[in-house]
């Protein structure tokens, strides 16, 4: 997989001092080839935000995996994945953050859902979330290209489907990576039709069970009480049932948000960011 040349600089943002540093937002297009679900090999190229303080040389990296709509029609109106405020504030802890646009997401559609897992019966969780992971694998190669990178150093992040995928790769012990973070991960929910009942969370349960036989870095998990992708119950016996398979992790549990404490990420971060910062900490950075 190679990447392409970068696109543009999309803005510069004066830090909170404007004392000649800045944040800036770039995208570049990375080259990356993924097997579907069904079989298939797609290739083509996708895009991935790149936040970053423009006065720090070798800054950390904290690659961000984006969730999936519940409906086809959100996966193909997805626009690029920027996470602007999330993002500045992960540029402010330190980090140089990159968000890949998976395969199969609005501008990196190429007219397939790469991560369509199969009917609610007989879902294919464990393919799908190796593919969002092969293309994050790319990401990081990419990374080491970039000077502004320190790719011996970094955490994964993830929300939603890219809790479980930052999973996933948690079980692959990637060179450089120290840390993972799971916001409301899980996936084949959908509040509207079914809430609090995902297809087959037990499928969800044994994948997470066994990314911990092999997964070293220790993990932090935070779900919002009335997630109504999950609902209360699920999550914590899939914290469970990956600590139980040797995995390393922390849960907290999130207060309630609103009608639905899902998009929590996003949408109440000063409920997390305690936990979070203080996980950083136990992880060095």
């Amino acid at each position: 997989m190679r990447a392409l040349l970068r696109l543009a600089i999309l803005g510069v943002i004066c830090g909170p001092v404007c004392s000649g540093a800045a944040v800036i937002e770039e995208v570049i297009e990375v080259s990356v080839s993924a097997s579907t679900a069904q079989g298939q090999t797609l290739s083509q190229s996708i895009p991935v935000t790149i936040w970053r303080d423009d006065t720090r040389d070798n800054a950390p990296f904290l690659v961000l995996n984006h969730g999936r709509p519940a409906t086809s029609a959100g996966v193909a109106g997805m626009g690029r994945q920027r996470y602007s405020a999330n993002s500045r504030y992960f540029v402010a802890k330190g980090f140089v953050v990159l968000i890949p646009t998976r395969l199969g997401y609005g501008p990196a559609g190429g007219g397939t859902d790469v991560e369509y897992a199969g009917p609610c019966q007989n879902r294919v969780y464990a393919r799908v979330f190796r593919t969002a992971a092969e293309q994050t694998l790319a990401v990081l190669r990419l990374a080491k290209t970039l000077p502004y990178v320190d790719t011996n150093r970094g955490i994964l992040v993830g929300q939603s489907v890219g809790g479980a995928v930052t999973l996933a790769l948690a079980s692959l012990n990637v060179e450089g990576v120290a840390a993972a973070v799971n916001f409301s991960g899980g996936a084949g929910g959908n509040p509207d039709t079914s809430p609090e009942r995902p297809c087959r969370p037990d499928l969800i349960e044994n994948t997470f069970s066994d990314y911990a036989r092999t997964a070293k870095v220790p993990t932090l998990w935070l779900y919002s009480e009335n997630d109504r992708y999950w609902g209360a119950l699920l999550p914590r016996k899939w914290f469970d049932a990956f600590v139980a398979g040797g995995g390393r992790g922390t849960f907290v549990q999130l207060p309630a948000f609103k009608a639905d404490g899902h998009p929590s990420f996003t949408a109440n971060a000063g409920a997390w960011k305690p936990a979070f910062e203080e996980f950083l900490k136990s992880a060095g950075f």
